[in-house]
């Protein structure tokens, strides 16, 4: 599942890099995807919003086996 991860995650990098930011992929665990948004994703007050309405989501939609995703 890993790898289907990072090709999602390949399609929603440029749209945060844009803004100068990016998410890393730490760690699948039972469908728990742990991620790091860094760059200026990392302090941005919307990083939440982002992280939830267009990461999570985005994952959700593409993997039915992601449950969750969770900034650490």
């Amino acid at each position: 599942m890993r790898e289907e991860i990072e090709k999602v995650l390949d399609g929603v990098r440029p749209y945060l890099r844009v803004e100068g930011g990016d998410v890393e992929l730490v760690d699948v665990n039972e469908g728990v995807v742990q991620v790091r948004l860094v760059g200026a994703c990392g302090g941005c007050p919307m990083s939440a919003m982002t992280l939830q309405n267009f990461i999570a989501r985005t994952l959700k939609q593409q993997i039915p086996e992601v449950k969750e995703v969770v900034a650490v």
